[in-house]
């Protein structure tokens, strides 16, 4: 991997994998592999969490928007997020922040999801403007901005059938098919989510129970090093949701919806399924834990290149192990929150002990397998 030593300007993002940038020697993911991008990115999740910032929810929501109406906070670890129900019976949703990092993140959630409106195949919010017209707001030193809320039930608390999960991977896949077509600003800011990230994430072991979770973790991180990383630049990049997990996923009465853009960026588009799919890893009768339905509909809209089925298992464990790694240590740092940090940790830690046992070329067998046999 190349090695650039600044996060690359906005105007990029529009470059294709394997491109240079203009007047540079560095394809525009390269940033994202530096050491630099990674204190950053982990910078930004070590700020003690806003929960003690007073609620400016409803003032912000009536000077830029004209709008009145019960407010109820959902989170607010990283950005307040809030829950607006109008007196017309609307329901919205409002994220606001005084930190920093916030306005680009908010500028390419913003942007993504309006570049999103029209497209078919799956669910999204919509952005509501501001009474001057602008999709986000900043004055002060807040921002924010005002979306619709998709009405239906968390992947997470639905029956995970083999038809639910194939339309999940299915819609995946239309969600980034469009995603392909969106040039949106601040894809290439700071996110510790990012596969750039990962190979020093093994700095954080310290904080793992000792035992076979650092083992699986540790051996999984290696993978990752030696075999996935060096040939993630050879498969497609573009704009990607890069946390399709099973509370960002909703099954709605309109189709499969997505929510929370929050850690979106420029990545592999392989890595949306890699994520969606490390979370459904619950069987252990199936080589690959019961994702094969969602790999399978993913691979119905986007057909996986033969590097990209050869990736996928590692790309699987590597985010499972990224997940337990950053929320032991975030717990760490932040214990009284540590319930909400861990809500994914057991699954990945689960996840990750029925995928141990595959190696490069059984996990690869198992991928095409599961793309040629499992049909909703």
């Amino acid at each position: 991997m190349g090695a650039c030593s600044d996060v690359l300007p906005d105007e990029e993002v529009g470059q294709r994998n394997g491109s240079t940038a203009a007047g540079r020697d560095c394809p525009p993911y390269a940033a994202a592999f530096t050491e630099a991008y990674f204190r950053a990115a982990g910078a930004i999740l070590a700020v003690r969490p806003a929960s003690s910032e007073s609620d400016i929810s409803a003032t912000l929501l009536k000077r830029h928007y004209g709008l009145t109406g019960l407010i109820a906070t959902l989170s607010s670890e990283v950005e307040r997020t809030a829950e607006v129900n109008l007196s017309d019976g609307r329901r919205l949703i409002l994220k606001t922040s005084t930190r920093p990092e916030a306005v680009d993140s908010f500028r390419f959630q913003s942007a993504t999801i309006a570049g999103l409106e029209g497209a078919e195949g799956f669910v999204a919010p919509e952005v509501v403007p501001t009474t001057s017209g602008a999709s986000m707001f900043e004055q002060e030193g807040v921002c924010g901005y005002l979306q619709t809320r998709i009405e239906g039930m968390p992947l997470h608390q639905a029956k995970p059938t083999g038809d639910l999960l194939f339309r999940t991977g299915s819609a995946l896949a239309q969600l980034d098919v469009a995603l392909d077509r969106v040039s949106v600003p601040a894809a290439h800011r700071p996110v510790l989510w990012h596969v750039g990230c990962w190979s020093r994430l093994k700095e954080l072991e310290q904080y793992l129970p000792s035992g076979t979770v650092a083992s699986s973790v540790r051996v999984a991180m290696d993978e990752y090093a030696k075999f996935v990383e060096p040939q993630i630049s050879d498969v497609a990049w573009q704009v990607t949701h890069n946390d399709p997990s099973p509370f960002n996923v909703m099954v709605t009465n309109q189709g499969i919806g997505f929510i929370d853009f929050g850690d979106g960026c420029w990545g592999p588009r392989i890595q949306d399924l890699a994520i969606a799919a490390s979370h459904v890893v619950n069987d252990a009768t199936l080589p690959l834990g019961g994702s094969e339905h969602l790999i399978a509909g993913y691979a119905s809209v986007i057909t996986l290149s033969a590097l990209e089925a050869r990736l996928l298992v590692g790309l699987m464990r590597a985010r499972q192990s990224a997940l337990i790694l950053i929320n032991y240590w975030r717990s760490h740092l932040f214990p009284a929150d540590a319930q909400y940090i861990k809500k994914n940790v057991a699954r990945a830690e689960h996840g990750l002990s029925i995928l141990r046992p595959l190696g490069v070329a059984s996990g690869e067998a198992a991928v095409q397998a599961a793309m040629s046999s499992f049909q909703p």
